[in-house]
């Protein structure tokens, strides 16, 4: 398994956050109470996943449209997952620093999604009528804006 080859939506930054937000929300779900197993665990869990699921579905899609709608979801898999680490955190079932170190992590994460958004929202109004490839939007300079 070491060599195993990198698929292309692992060498976006935005993946690899949402992907680290991903393992501290297991982590620190790990401590919830025996009875939120199958709610609040449960769904913290599945709408971190689904911020870094559709980044890596829209982008294998390979169209900006296809693309923009899975960031579209990420976005919102994002929002609630801050809803539910407020609500965790509420019921201190999370403690100030993991909180904290969560919401920074959602932060960061939110900000890179919205600059792929529009970054790619910028380049796909300046050629409206040439379908493009999400990782040809992605040129040095928009990474840059990043």
């Amino acid at each position: 398994m070491a060599d195993k080859e990198e698929k292309a939506f692992h060498k976006l930054l935005v993946w690899k956050r949402a992907h680290e937000l991903t393992l501290m929300i297991y982590k620190a779900s790990e401590k919830f109470p025996r009875h939120e197993i199958f709610g609040l665990t449960s769904q913290i869990r599945r709408a971190s996943v689904s911020v870094e699921a559709n980044i890596a579905e829209g982008y294998a899609l390979g169209t900006a449209p296809n693309y923009l709608r899975h960031l579209n979801i990420s976005i919102g898999s994002l929002a609630e997952t801050e809803c539910h680490v407020e609500v965790a955190h509420d019921l201190a079932y999370l403690s100030d620093a993991a909180y904290s170190e969560l919401v920074e992590k959602a932060r960061e994460t939110g900000y890179l999604l919205s600059r792929l958004k529009a970054s790619i929202e910028y380049n796909t109004h300046q050629k409206p009528h040439e379908p493009q490839k999400p990782w040809e939007l992605l040129s040095f300079r928009n990474l840059l804006l990043l």
